[in-house]
């Protein structure tokens, strides 16, 4: 019963001051109406007053004790909106009747109605409406006449009627509001998690895109530094051409990565940077081969660049980089085979060697391969890599040429 007969809601100093103010105004307004139906002024005319009962007497103060048991209690009124509204309402019927020529204001159990329709939901409002008309249609009316008897039965039920009405629209508004502003906090909150993901992404997208810089640059500038170092003494111009080599390459990587960089400096603005790097470097990467003592075979015929979007090049080349960098690194191969073509499936990039792989899980095999993986897919391709048949390794991929342009 206590969910029945308390309300359970966190009650402010600020919600008691204006259940008493309603209270207080409750009161004041049926001393009012006391006053007024009391008096001449309403009906003036003393034979029609005699007539229906009205006299004009002052109220004693038996009425305002009535008055005030049907409205002080609306003090409490949200706290316990069925006790409070069960009592004015017995207290209004019984005692209305009880002194002759007044009038008792059914704003009391108007209020009362309305708290419980706006605190407790349909059902309940439903519930006390009823039980509330069926009160005021039953009960007598405070006159001798049937006509105005009527009119009293008639404005009471209209004013209950209405307070459950609106208790109950104005539950349902505080109800739209409440989840307007759930769905507000929801969206900001999704808001907030997509920009994090985003972010998330982008910080992996430059992980991957350093790392394929960085881990081919250095291999090349390593692979012609040892040349170097061979050669320094039996063939001086043969070293310093593999140091010449050696700087070529790391100035291209720190342009790539100064680029890179700009982009993010600049933020929306436009970065002074040259055009990505793609598929038209492979004889690039041949050299890169032979010079690390692999010898390449690059079978390029199938593949027309023209009708390949510039981003999916841009991720083939990112792949067959990555791939020829893990062979100079872990496979120890000693040839290595790059095949590109496209067709109706998309383009399809091969990159076989017959080396023996990485030497352990921990070389750093496992970073470029997942970078890999990760950029196929983000274009919606296939990705695969794995020993081949006969010995070696193989990666191959497959992106649709109608890929969307998220990753590059």
């Amino acid at each position: 019963m206590e969910n029945f007969l308390v309300n359970n809601r966190p009650m402010k100093p600020k919600d008691w001051a204006i259940d008493v103010a309603v209270a207080l105004a409750a009161f004041l307004f049926g001393c009012g109406q006391l006053m007024l139906t009391a008096s001449s002024i309403v009906i003036p005319d003393m034979a029609l007053r005699q007539y229906l009962g009205v006299v004009n007497v002052v109220p004693t103060a038996s009425v305002f004790v009535a008055l005030a048991l049907t409205t002080l209690p609306l003090v409490v009124r949200r706290r316990f909106p069925w006790p409070v509204f069960l009592f004015v309402l017995v207290t209004f019927l019984g005692l209305q009747n009880a002194f002759p020529g007044f009038s008792l204001t059914v704003v009391g159990p108007v209020v009362a109605l309305y708290t419980i329709a706006s605190e407790r939901g349909r059902a309940e409002a439903i519930a006390a409406a009823a039980l509330a008309v069926a009160g005021a249609l039953f009960a007598d009316a405070p006159s001798r006449t049937a006509s105005l008897a009527f009119f009293t039965r008639f404005q009471n039920i209209a004013l209950l009627v209405a307070a459950a009405f609106a208790g109950y629209a104005y539950r349902t508004h505080q109800a739209y509001v409440a989840e307007t502003e759930r769905r507000a906090l929801e969206a900001e909150r999704s808001r907030e998690e997509e920009a994090a993901r985003r972010v998330e992404e982008e910080r992996v997208r430059i992980a991957r895109e350093v790392h394929d810089i960085t881990a081919h640059s250095l291999s090349a500038v390593s692979i012609q530094a040892a040349a170097a170092e061979r050669l320094v003494d039996r063939d001086p111009e043969a070293a310093k051409q593999a140091i010449a080599t050696a700087r070529t390459t790391a100035k291209d990587a720190l342009e790539e990565i100064r680029g890179m960089i700009g982009v993010l400096r600049h933020g929306d603005d436009a970065a002074e940077t040259e055009p990505t790097t793609g598929t038209e470097r492979l004889d690039d990467l041949a050299a890169y081969l032979e010079r690390a003592g692999v010898g390449v075979t690059l079978d390029a015929a199938a593949y027309d660049r023209a009708d390949v979007p510039a981003f999916v090049d841009v991720a083939l080349y990112g792949i067959a980089r990555e791939a020829a960098t893990n062979i100079v690194r872990h496979a120890r191969a000693r040839t290595a085979v790059v095949r590109l073509s496209t067709g109706p499936a998309g383009a399809h990039l091969t990159v076989e060697d017959d080396g023996c792989g990485a030497a352990s899980a921990s070389d750093g095999r496992g970073h470029g391969i997942a970078g890999m993986a990760e950029r196929v897919g983000l274009l919606g391709g296939t990705f695969s890599a794995g020993p081949r048949v006969g010995g070696g390794f193989r990666v191959e991929a497959r992106i649709p040429l109608t890929a969307e342009k998220e990753a590059s």
